[in-house]
């Protein structure tokens, strides 16, 4: 017999071994369900770090999944830290894009920074009202921002899918539903071989980490997710903090669209976020909502992504049994965070004591 007791003063040390041992236990399980298969797992794990960081070519790719995902945590963050649950990253993605792409259609006959620039903060604006609507019914209504900025995601596609079908049609394009392709001027430049988008994630993770912990406003976020009793008590504009925040939140969802759909498909379309927006869910509560951790775990999980695809041509395992491995391998990990926050105390003498 046990109880659960919850964990008072964890050092980072003690944080650290636990998920550490959630890795290696989910690399023991996932192992056997590899045995299973009638494969080697060290073989398959090689390969895996092979698929994912085995050569230059395959560095960048894995580096073009962790990027979306560096940013979209970063803006989740934002929101998680005050104890608002931002499900929407999907929708704002999307409407970032939305946003971009208009400049990039519309105003293509401007010099390439000076477009860069206005499709940057066309993404912002577009990602940060979209999240804007959620906060604004929390604050008026007191609805459920879960339920919201995920119902708000199909809103955003199927919005996405009527341009492409509509307004946007590219009359080139032989009847098909797609968007014209970017002009040069549109398209984000490279640095080392891969977009310069890996440049914005490192600027946004640090201006947000510093502003996170130094700024009044990064201090009123994180009172009002300590306890908004005590922001109210304390005088502190509550509505302000929160309607801010989700609104800089979806802008920097925003600006993943903004980078997905200049630098990597070089147009819009509803299959743009490709999951970015649920996955940084993920990444963001295994970084601990700190953000110069989000980008190791953003990239081991993007590794996790392309080293799964890798070792399905590599040792012919059907994509399902991929997907196992990576599930095993997220489920251990995730569920090690319970463990971080409590621990089980066996009772002595039996259920009766």
């Amino acid at each position: 017999m046990f109880r659960m007791v919850k964990r008072t003063n964890v050092s980072s040390k003690q944080s650290a071994m636990i998920r550490l041992l959630a890795v290696v236990l989910a690399l023991l399980c996932s192992s056997l369900f590899i045995l299973l298969m009638g494969h080697n797992p060290i073989k398959v794990y090689v390969s895996m770090l092979n698929g994912a960081f085995g050569s230059k070519f395959r560095l960048i790719e894995t580096m073009k999944v962790a990027i979306p995902i560096i940013i979209a945590s970063i803006g989740i963050m934002v929101a998680f830290k005050m104890k608002f649950w931002n499900i929407g990253g999907e929708g704002q993605i999307l409407m970032g894009a939305c946003a971009a792409t208009y400049f990039a259609l519309y105003f293509n006959h401007l010099p390439k920074p000076l477009l860069l620039l206005l499709m940057l903060l066309g993404g912002f604006v577009g990602g940060g009202l979209w999240a804007l609507i959620p906060g604004l019914l929390k604050i008026k209504y007191d609805t459920n921002e879960t339920i919201i900025t995920l119902m708000l995601n199909y809103i955003a596609i199927k919005w996405v899918t009527y341009l492409q079908y509509g307004p946007w049609k590219d009359p080139n394009a032989m009847g098909f539903p797609k968007i014209a392709n970017f002009e040069d001027a549109a398209v984000l430049p490279k640095v080392f071989g891969l977009h310069i988008g890996w440049i914005i994630a490192i600027v946004i993770v640090v201006i947000i980490g510093i502003m996170m912990k130094y700024s009044k406003w990064g201090y009123n976020i994180s009172v009002i997710g300590e306890s908004i009793d005590t922001a109210r008590y304390s005088g502190m504009n509550i509505k302000k903090v929160v309607l801010t925040s989700v609104l800089v939140s979806g802008g920097i969802c925003g600006i993943v669209g903004f980078i997905q759909a200049s630098a990597v498909d070089h147009t819009l379309t509803s299959q743009l976020s490709a999951g970015y927006g649920f996955t940084a869910i993920i990444t963001t509560w295994l970084s601990a909502l700190v953000p110069i951790v989000i980008i190791p775990v953003s990239i081991l999980f993007a590794a996790l992504v392309k080293g799964g695809s890798y070792i399905q041509t590599a040792f012919q395992i059907p994509n399902s049994a991929s997907d196992i491995i990576q599930s095993m391998i997220l489920f251990f990990v995730i569920g090690s965070e319970f463990f971080v926050k409590y621990a089980l105390v066996f009772r002595k003498g039996g259920a009766h004591d």
